[in-house]
């Protein structure tokens, strides 16, 4: 299901994403539980700096 959800009117930036991703972590679970798992693709904004560190550090 969804956990977290943000509607910018512009473009999302890598820094956009970072505080998304913050947010969202915080209503994940550790592997292997339910909503465990972040999916991305891509996008330019997905390779922000900081971002796999943030990540694992949850």
């Amino acid at each position: 299901g969804v956990l977290h959800l943000d509607i910018l009117t512009r473009s999302w930036t890598g820094e956009d994403f970072l505080r998304y991703v913050d947010l969202l972590l915080d209503r994940m679970n550790p592997f292997p539980q339910k909503n465990s798992v972040l999916v991305m693709d891509n996008g330019s904004s997905h390779h922000v700096e900081g971002l796999r560190e943030l990540v694992e550090a949850r």
